[in-house]
């Protein structure tokens, strides 16, 4: 790993917490909708894979999502969901440990920084501004920019051409299951974060090429074994 150019990054547990904002949204949509509240703990065990995996999760009380409930009432509670996590304002929503540092001193080493998340690319700008730090990213990629997302390779491969670069030098850094299968999909290294949300599993179940406490760990890894 010691000539990458292009580093991906998820968002969601990778660089920011923002469960606690995701639980009073997804728990303030369902009980409008007469169904039981959802609490951030179960919230943590839900996201991941997007919004509407998540709300279905939500409805259903359950990382499976009930396949009895209609296409219009999952709808119906997304479209709730959205304008209530809307006005939450990620007011409750913070960094992980390092995050700040390290996105400045790769960006400053000159690696090309994107940002591949399943969350609605609407949400992801005011996000990255509110928390100083979407002048790293030269591409922003949200769950709902391509048809595919992750673990589907699609925006990765995409990065990769148009950047110019090969796998050998694309680094995704993720804190699920998803974010080490888009990589391996394709063909490119991955940097699993220990912390986050992964459904409960250890992050090395999934075969990450590297494991890691903290974000900062990216820098010794990609700057110093590049030396």
């Amino acid at each position: 790993m010691n000539n990458i150019k292009l580093i991906a990054f998820d968002l969601d547990g990778t660089l920011l917490d923002s469960v606690p904002d995701l639980a009073v949204a997804a728990d303030q949509a369902v009980q409008k909708l007469g169904y039981p509240p959802v609490t951030e703990e179960q919230v943590r065990d839900y996201v991941g894979n997007g919004a509407d995996i998540l709300i279905g999760r939500s409805l259903s009380q359950s990382l499976t999502v009930n396949p009895e409930l209609s296409p219009e009432l999952r709808a119906e509670a997304r479209e709730l969901f959205d304008d209530f996590y809307e006005k939450t304002g990620h007011k409750l929503s913070h960094l992980y440990a390092k995050v700040t540092e390290t996105l400045a001193e790769l960006h400053e080493a000159g690696i090309t920084l994107a940002l591949v998340t399943n969350k609605p690319s609407k949400f992801v700008p005011s996000v990255l501004a509110k928390h100083g730090i979407d002048k790293y990213f030269i591409d922003v990629i949200g769950g709902d920019t391509f048809p595919e997302k992750k673990p589907n390779p699609m925006a990765l491969n995409w990065l990769m051409e148009k950047h110019q670069v090969t796998p050998e030098q694309m680094l995704m850094v993720g804190d699920s299951k998803n974010d080490i299968l888009a990589a391996q999909n394709a063909g490119c290294y991955s940097f699993g974060l220990t912390y986050g949300y992964n459904h409960g599993e250890p992050i090395s179940n999934a075969n990450p090429h590297h494991v890691a406490d903290c974000v900062g760990e990216l820098v010794d890894l990609v700057l110093v074994s590049a030396e």
